[in-house]
């Protein structure tokens, strides 16, 4: 499981659920302002839990979590038809996909500005 930082909990599960299509885990309560929210997108990969930042250092950091590089990938064993999805859900993708040695890929943001990679292997 991978912590990303959200702004807020309730706009990030419904990115991650209607946008990217991942499923809702968890969404546990363990305080007034604090929930413990877990998404997970279809297959055996890891997990993201959505931490809702606490303090300015914090938010700060929401979007760009590891300075600018792409911090996440998502895999996909069929790329032509997740990219047309993920387009139409109205993701919006950095570049054009590429077709590389080592299989597809093209750069995305998510709502947050974070970038990912949707990458299938040859």
């Amino acid at each position: 499981m991978i912590t990303l930082v959200v702004r807020d909990y309730d706009e990030a599960i419904a990115w991650y659920t209607k946008v990217l299509g991942f499923s809702l885990v968890d969404d546990t309560a363990l305080s007034e302002a604090k929930r413990w929210v877990v998404v997970a997108p279809e297959g055996d990969g890891a997990r993201l839990l959505l931490a809702k930042a606490d303090g300015d250092t914090q938010k700060t950091s929401i979007g760009n979590q590891t300075g600018g590089r792409v911090a996440f990938f998502l895999h996909t064993d069929d790329f032509p038809v997740d990219h047309a999805k993920m387009v139409e859900a109205g993701v919006h993708f950095l570049e054009e996909p590429r077709h590389e040695p080592y299989g597809s890929v093209a750069v995305f943001e998510d709502l947050y500005g974070n970038k990912w990679d949707l990458l299938e292997f040859k």
